[in-house]
């Protein structure tokens, strides 16, 4: 069978169970703490509020352990990466499962450097509940020979799907692979998010906000699955909405985090009727 038919078999995700899973994280307001790419804290703590998320960036040694058993999601970013953080991801990383808090894994530039890189293969061991990351950064996690650009990816988002099924059969994670159109799979089901603009691709930060949403979204999630691809889809839904409106990266961030905001449940239910 060809990448192509293969891809086309690939069904999109509902905008349905979008709404659905919009509704309840709304509903439930989960604290998210995120340990972040220090370049992109604000956007992220912003995109999450204006979802209805409550954000927290706690990273002092002697406070992350208690806070991730207290979240009701961690986010692991290592963007800016540096031995002191590290080890307070993977003190936050053990409390978190200790607490059974779900916990995602950002890996950004994972294969472009080896500290990052080695760093990564050990975090993807300790049950992530999800990992997102472009094509580049997956087919490395799950095997496969790949060399991004810096942060960005050098390969398509349909190349990785495969290596995308593999990572989450290995690590027991929601896989999600993200680019022109996003791809989430744990491993026997994959769905197809196609919204989205390349515009977002001009804004720093958004891939980053976007793994605090998938760990908002995975919060008190009985369909992880469900939730991650959700995740994708309000992020990509508002970023077609914010592109409408704007006239450029400049203005459309604050386009972004108002599309995000008066986002409705009930429209996106609708939607599939």
């Amino acid at each position: 069978m060809s990448d192509l038919h293969t891809i086309s078999l690939i069904p999109q995700f509902p905008l349905r169970r979008v709404g659905e899973e919009l509704e309840r994280l709304r509903a439930s307001a989960p604290l998210v703490h995120c340990l972040t790419n220090e370049v992109v804290q604000s956007i992220t703590a912003n995109v999450l509020l204006a979802l209805g998320a409550s954000p927290a960036m706690i990273v002092a040694e002697a406070e992350v352990a208690d806070f991730a058993s207290m979240a009701d999601a961690l986010l692991i970013n290592v963007g800016t990466l540096y031995p002191a953080r590290l080890a307070v991801m993977q003190a936050a990383v053990v409390a978190a499962n200790a607490a059974d808090t779900p916990w995602v894994l950002d890996p950004v530039a994972a294969g472009v450097l080896a500290y990052r890189t080695d760093a990564l293969h050990v975090l993807i061991q300790q049950k992530p509940a999800a990992i997102r990351g472009n094509a580049s950064e997956i087919m490395c996690l799950a095997g496969e020979f790949a060399s991004g650009k810096g942060v960005d990816s050098t390969a398509q988002s349909a190349s990785a799907i495969a290596a995308a099924k593999r990572l989450a059969q290995q690590t027991g994670a929601i896989v999600v692979v993200t680019g022109e159109v996003d791809y989430v799979s744990d491993g026997e089901v994959t769905w197809a998010i196609p919204w989205g603009h390349v515009l977002m691709t001009y804004v720093v930060g958004t891939g980053c906000a976007l793994s605090a949403v998938v760990a908002a979204f995975v919060a008190g999630a009985s369909d992880r699955l469900a939730a991650v691809a959700a995740a994708c889809a309000v992020m990509a839904i508002a970023g077609e909405r914010a592109e409408s409106a704007c006239d450029g990266p400049g203005t459309f961030l604050p386009a972004f985090l108002d599309a995000l905001y008066i986002m409705q449940p009930a429209m996106l239910k609708a939607a599939d009727e």
